[in-house]
């Protein structure tokens, strides 16, 4: 069976449409049920397209030459909306012409984009970033939000609980995701009142048994890849800080190790003989085997593949996109927020979300 055609912001990204179309063509060849509407520059498609005769036969091409910078501002790039390849995309899926849209160029401005097409679902006041990170564990983790809004109040909270965790039963297949808030302690007198606020909402939420999801407290950042968690719940702020200090961790690591292995010839021997464990290290630690943050509570699915991401991170971005349009992700959250109910959000909130912020991940 087809799935619904995913657009591709060929232009987006470090390398742009080479990595883009390769990228595509990866996930083509493990999956033919994949089609795609790919959108830039057409000679550059076109040109990149006779390395890869499959994609072809499964694309179409959307000619547009005018790209959003990487640096740009969000309220600058949001005005070209309607001639960009990000614009392109995602006015691609609000039309109906793809099911989902894929771009590595500039997150802020695809969130921005992104929001005002498609617009928030009801019931939800922000989108917000989620991604999937290694854990110790045989699972991965969802961490959300990562930086599309940098303020959130409990409400706020509590509604990117209810996100991750749908997202969470996809890529994990756990039924009830164990979901904590990232917090300075966890103990319950810890954390800011917009935090303890949201754990007593979502404590009672749990209880009452309305929603798909175990609510289990508080997690400091250290435990995030312990894989104790399906879930971790944060403010756009704070989330984005974890990401980065983690990802910088696992560079170091792999830098450090590469160093001791290249000191001397006893280390380099040393190398080989460890050298499986090492390839199992940088295998799990390796962003393009997680690659492709989505932003959740749209009307409709938007993800956002690193600039960095070589074609087989970008390709691991499209099977995500793929995987959530299966599984019906906005259909999923609809449903655990009719579960969760207006009353429990209106008897536990304190006021209404703080201002947007558009902060680049």
């Amino acid at each position: 069976m087809s799935l619904p055609r995913i657009a591709i912001d060929a232009m987006g990204g470090d390398e742009g449409v080479r990595v883009m179309i390769e990228g595509a063509a990866l996930a083509r060849r493990d999956h033919d049920s994949f089609n795609f509407l790919l959108v830039g520059d057409g000679q550059r498609i076109e040109a990149a397209l006779d390395n890869h005769p499959n994609l072809r036969a499964a694309s179409e091409i959307l000619h547009c030459d005018d790209v959003v910078g990487g640096d740009e501002l969000p309220s600058k790039a949001i005005r070209r909306a309607k001639t960009t390849s990000m614009g392109l995309a995602v006015n691609a899926v609000k039309t109906g012409d793809a099911g989902a849209a894929v771009s590595a160029g500039n997150t802020g401005a695809l969130m921005a984009m992104s929001k005002l097409a498609l617009r928030t679902m009801p019931g939800i006041d922000r989108p917000a970033l989620a991604a999937i990170m290694p854990t110790l564990q045989a699972h991965d983790v969802v961490m959300l939000d990562l930086g599309a809004n940098t303020e959130a109040d409990a409400r706020n909270l509590v509604q990117y609980a209810v996100m991750g965790a749908a997202y969470s039963r996809i890529v994990t297949g756990f039924d009830k995701p164990v979901v904590r808030l990232l917090n300075i302690g966890t103990e319950e007198i810890k954390g800011t009142e917009e935090l303890r606020d949201a754990a007593a909402m979502l404590t009672a939420a749990s209880l009452g048994g309305t929603l798909a999801l175990q609510f289990d407290g508080f997690v400091e950042s250290d435990k995030i890849n312990r894989g104790e968690t399906h879930v971790v719940v944060t403010d756009g702020f704070s989330g984005n800080i974890a990401l980065k200090a983690i990802e910088g961790s696992a560079r170091f690591v792999t830098d450090l190790l590469r160093q001791a292995f290249t000191s001397s010839l006893r280390s380099k021997i040393g190398f080989l003989v460890s050298r499986p464990a090492t390839e199992l290290l940088k295998h799990h630690l390796d962003p393009n085997n997680h690659n492709g943050a989505v932003f959740l509570g749209l009307n409709g699915v938007v993800v956002k593949s690193h600039g960095s991401a070589t074609a087989k991170g970008v390709a691991h971005a499209v099977a995500v996109t793929a995987r959530l349009l299966e599984n019906k992700l906005t259909e999923r959250i609809a449903h655990d927020l009719s579960q969760l109910g207006e009353e429990t959000l209106r008897k536990n909130g304190r006021g209404a979300s703080s201002k947007d912020s558009e902060t680049p991940a």
